[in-house]
């Protein structure tokens, strides 16, 4: 009797697809776009990829599904904002009958919770908190190795969280920040801004343009301004991404080179070396799938570039704000009325810019 299992990774852009054929582990066998608007065209796209890779498979092989959205453990029921076509269907109940086989689904977030868990970087681990930002923003949270769900399954959604902020400061300039209705009934959710189509919507708001995330990204690594306000603005509303600690750094301190043909090409200064560990560069590749698309091939030359890092962007800008607040403070009349009339002395290192 055959073991084998589908297994289907189903994101607001793309639908991977592979063949589990024994225990821990997987086949990847393609993707295909996601028929977001369509329930009956994203049947009939699941039903092409089991056709097309599973001809030598029994014809009850179940299908295991990891999605974007919401699964209520009570229902069955699905919510998900960046693929309406589910909205209202209970996808393993209405899939089975339609493909004619067993279905298993669950959210996309919980599944990376539940594999790193039991199989991944946090075993041994007694709280674990997953964090996916893709097309949309989600997230899982696992306890003693069990997966915590919640009523509706929103525990760990993350992205479903309202944004506080109501306006962000880059380069001394201020930029209001939208609030758009999510379609989980909510208005102001991360989730509208924080993924792949957040960054779409960002780079509309500020610049009436209709780009996609991966046109932002590349222009954002090769400088062009408005490219680099909308992924600035990006990082900070989510909080600079899921990049913590080594990756973090070595995100801060590589320099644009090129991309081409899913080919990252980063320069490391000398002294930084130490940074492009494999868990490192594996991180930082996972961070950049989400907006570009596709996952990044990082490339790593050491020798200083041409292009400025993070790190300096960020140093010089900080330098620039400083210089701004010095000046705007000495040119402040009550200031030189201190100085002038009496005496006062301004001590410079005590200056800082208003944001800070």
């Amino acid at each position: 009797m055959s073991s084998a299992v589908f297994c289907a990774d189903i994101g607001g852009s793309f639908i991977k697809f592979g063949v589990s054929r024994y225990s821990g582990e997987v086949e990847e066998c393609g993707k295909v776009p996601t028929p977001v608007a369509s329930w009956n065209d994203f049947v009939n796209a699941m039903q092409n990829l089991i056709d097309t890779y599973g001809a030598d498979l029994p014809a009850g092989t179940p299908l295991a599904i990891s999605t974007a959205g919401l699964v209520s453990p009570q229902t069955g029921e699905m919510l998900a904002t960046n693929i309406p076509a589910f909205t209202g269907h209970s996808l393993a109940q209405d899939l089975s009958a339609a493909l004619d086989r067993p279905v298993t689904a669950a959210n996309d977030a919980d599944c990376f919770a539940l594999a790193e868990a039991h199989a991944g970087n946090a075993q041994h681990q007694s709280v674990v908190a997953a964090i996916i930002l893709g097309t949309g923003v989600g997230g899982g949270l696992v306890i003693n190795v069990q997966l915590v769900r919640g009523h509706g399954g929103v525990t760990g959604e993350w992205g479903h969280g309202a944004i506080t902020r109501t306006e962000l400061t880059i380069d001394n300039k201020k930029y209001a920040v939208p609030r758009l209705k999510c379609g989980c009934g909510q208005t102001g959710c991360l989730d509208m801004l924080g993924g792949a189509r957040g960054m779409e919507r960002l780079h509309q708001h500020f610049h009436s343009q209709q780009n996609t995330s991966l046109e932002i990204v590349t222009g954002w690594l090769n400088g062009h301004p408005d490219c680099s306000l909308t992924v600035n603005a990006w990082l900070e509303l989510v909080a600079q991404s899921q990049l913590n600690g080594p990756s973090r750094q070595l995100a801060a301190h590589a320099a644009f080179i090129s991309f081409q043909h899913a080919i990252l090409k980063l320069a490391v200064s000398p002294g930084f070396e130490y940074l492009c560990s494999d868990r490192s560069l594996a991180a930082l590749t996972d961070a950049l799938s989400g907006p570009l698309g596709q996952t990044p091939r990082i490339v790593i030359e050491h020798g200083d570039a041409e292009a400025e890092t993070l790190h300096q962007r960020s140093d010089r800008q900080r330098g620039e704000r400083q210089q701004a607040a010095e000046a705007a403070f000495m040119a402040d009349p009550q200031v030189q009325v201190l100085i002038q009339q009496h005496g006062a002395r301004v001590v410079t290192d005590s200056i800082r810019p208003f944001d800070e």
